[in-house]
């Protein structure tokens, strides 16, 4: 079991991440935690793994839990068994069996005879047999040290197991391999992930917002659709605010209106009567009070109901707020872009791919290329954008313009501002108001245009790029996404699948995500 009561997270600088998070995990439970980037996730699972301490409030568990984390690099210079911290045990077990029975060394052993067959099962089943335990991490690619921290489940059979973003870099085998170990096991399972698939494995889901922590009693379908009613009530009551307003400030003005008809029509009785000079000043006074007492209950309700339309406007999740516009591609649809005929590419005098590759790419339909790590998707891509030559065969590609958006972003210039980054996509059309519009529309408000690009997130970078596909005079006639939502949380991956769904031109897309694709509506695959 694990107790998460009252944590709080302040960072060193001195900001709230979170506060007063309380949650109950049970034996043999497994939840998935999903929220935005920034909202804490990474930091509650180091909280509850033991690793960060939260600067109030306290967690409570019954053994110590393994985790598979989201990023390697303070692994680099240590090796498998040191990452899997095996390294003292399987040191101990081969002095033992040459002869060195000392109480330390049993000690370190602890009656563990079965490490090393253990190992050698658990890597296989990963798909890294023969891996040796002393190859350093750095030599491995991210899907093969993802591979071996979930390798490290079986090796060391924890009762509970926290992962963070586990499907990121692996390709569709290894991720169905993760499928079915989170459907199978018993252990104590909490995930953070933005793989809507491996959310569906999962029959319990947590939200962390700035609300807390909200508790869906089932997988992710059913709390997009919970969230989705929640959603609806949310712009019904939106809608019927700004109704609200609209009809408040009518009140508003009838009521100013007719006040002024009367004020009017009492100073004129009042001048027909001859009354006093005194007497018409304190009824002048008066009826100037009397105004101003009305257009202040006025105020004083527009006001009101301003700040609760301001707060149902801001609980809006981000996609509904933005407004997506592309310039429609220049190809008719069905025009043949790219034919390859029997290509192939050598590395180092060894050809890629087995047998080679034949196929077309046609304007205005939606391709995936599918193979495992390694297989060369990458290179294909660098094939049919013209930067590498095929080594057999013929690759023959119309006249087309495309846009090719890496795993990095690597279209966004860093040293750059938002505003400038815009610039760049700005054939000199548009005004500096209205590239300013457009940067709002992708949610870049005021207080962005300035920020530097270095600063943004992976879903901000994304959008940004977006943007600036609005602000091109012509969108691209291909598209190129290779890996597109690995770096994205859950929202921004939905707003990436609303734009590509606008765009009508040409989509190429390297995914292992199953449930990114069948959402835009991928009609073709080039298997490697």
């Amino acid at each position: 079991m694990l107790i998460l009561q009252g944590a709080n997270y302040i960072h060193p600088n001195g900001d709230l991440l979170f506060s007063d998070l309380n949650l109950t995990i049970n034996k043999y439970e497994k939840i998935a935690l999903i929220g935005h980037n920034g909202a804490g996730k990474s930091t509650l699972l180091k909280i509850l793994s033991g690793k960060l301490r939260p600067t109030a409030g306290y967690v409570k568990t019954e053994s110590v839990p393994y985790d598979v984390p989201q990023l390697f690099g303070q692994f680099n210079n240590l090796t498998v068994a040191q990452a899997l911290r095996i390294e003292d045990k399987l040191k101990a077990l081969n002095e033992i069996l040459g002869g060195e029975v000392t109480d330390e060394n049993l000690a370190i052993l602890n009656d563990d005879w079965t490490i090393e067959e253990r190992c050698a099962e658990a890597l296989s089943h990963w798909r890294l047999a023969g891996l040796d335990l002393n190859q350093k991490m750095e030599s491995l690619s991210g899907g093969q040290k993802t591979s071996v921290f979930l390798a490290g489940i079986e090796i060391h059979r924890p009762d509970i197991v926290l992962m963070d973003e586990p499907t990121n870099h692996l390709d569709l085998e290894g991720r169905n391999r993760l499928y079915d170990y989170i459907r199978s096991t018993r252990n104590t399972l909490v995930v953070v992930s933005h793989d809507r698939t491996l959310l569906n494995q999962i029959e319990k889901v947590c939200e962390l917002s700035q609300r807390g922590i909200t508790i869906y009693g089932g997988n992710y379908d059913f709390y997009a659709a919970q969230k989705k009613i929640e959603n609806n009530a949310l712009n019904n009551d939106l809608r019927a605010k700004e109704k609200a307003l609209r009809k408040a400030k009518e009140v508003e003005r009838e009521s100013m209106e007719r006040q002024q008809k009367l004020d009017a029509k009492g100073k004129k009785k009042q001048e027909k009567a001859g009354l006093p000079t005194i007497s018409m000043n304190t009824l002048k006074n008066n009826a100037e009070k009397s105004t101003a007492k009305l257009k202040t209950v006025h105020t004083e309700k527009l006001d009101h109901i301003s700040a609760e339309l301001s707060q149902l406007r801001s609980a809006l999740p981000d996609a509904d707020k933005m407004k997506i516009g592309f310039n429609q591609a220049t190809l008719h649809k069905g025009k043949s872009i790219v034919e390859a005929k029997e290509v192939n590419f050598a590395f180092q005098n060894q050809l890629l791919w087995k047998e080679p590759l034949s196929f077309q790419i046609f304007s205005a339909e939606r391709y995936v290329i599918k193979g495992r790590n390694g297989s060369g998707k990458t290179t294909l891509i660098k094939l049919i954008l013209g930067q590498l030559q095929p080594s057999t065969g013929s690759l023959n590609k119309a006249g087309f313009s495309s846009m090719y958006i890496d795993q990095d972003y690597s279209l966004i210039d860093n040293q750059l501002t938002v505003y400038e980054q815009a610039q760049q996509y700005n054939s000199g059309e548009l005004q500096e108001h209205e590239v300013k519009i457009r940067l709002n529309r992708f949610l870049f408000g005021k207080t962005d245009w300035d920020k530097p690009c270095s600063a943004l997130s992976g879903g901000e970078k994304m959008r940004l790029i977006l943007c600036s596909l609005t602000i091109s005079n012509q969108s691209p006639d291909l598209i190129i996404l290779d890996e597109p939502t690995n770096n994205l949380d859950i929202q921004n991956i939905e707003i990436l699948t609303a734009a590509i769904n606008e765009y009508q031109g040409t989509l190429l897309v390297i995914s292992h995500d199953e449930y990114f694709l069948d959402q835009i509506y991928v009609e073709h695959i080039i298997d490697l």
